[in-house]
């Protein structure tokens, strides 16, 4: 998810919080693979789940090559970085 996140940053995840396009996502990737991806307002949500995608198009998986995200495979919505500085999820967002 660089840059927007980093290797080792420490995130708040709140697993309750309700999955909107455009929000970072914990998900489980098809391998079982845990992985933050964004929830996307292209495909916003199907039948077939979630449409997620990466921040940086040169690295990484997400639903171009693995399809949608099963409801029950989003893990939380992350709500803000902790460490190494904390960084709420708007300016994150916002960067």
């Amino acid at each position: 998810m660089e840059p927007t996140l980093r290797d080792r940053d420490l995130l708040l995840v709140d697993r309750r919080a309700r999955v909107r396009p455009g929000r970072l996502v914990v998900i489980t990737l098809p391998d079982g693979t845990p992985a933050v991806k964004r929830a996307t307002f292209w495909h916003a949500h199907d039948p077939a789940g979630w449409w997620v995608e990466r921040d940086n198009p040169r690295a990484g998986v997400d639903s171009w090559t693995t399809g949608a995200i099963a409801p029950s495979a989003v893990l939380g919505v992350v709500r803000a970085r902790l460490w190494p500085r904390p960084r709420l999820w708007r300016a994150v967002a916002s960067a």
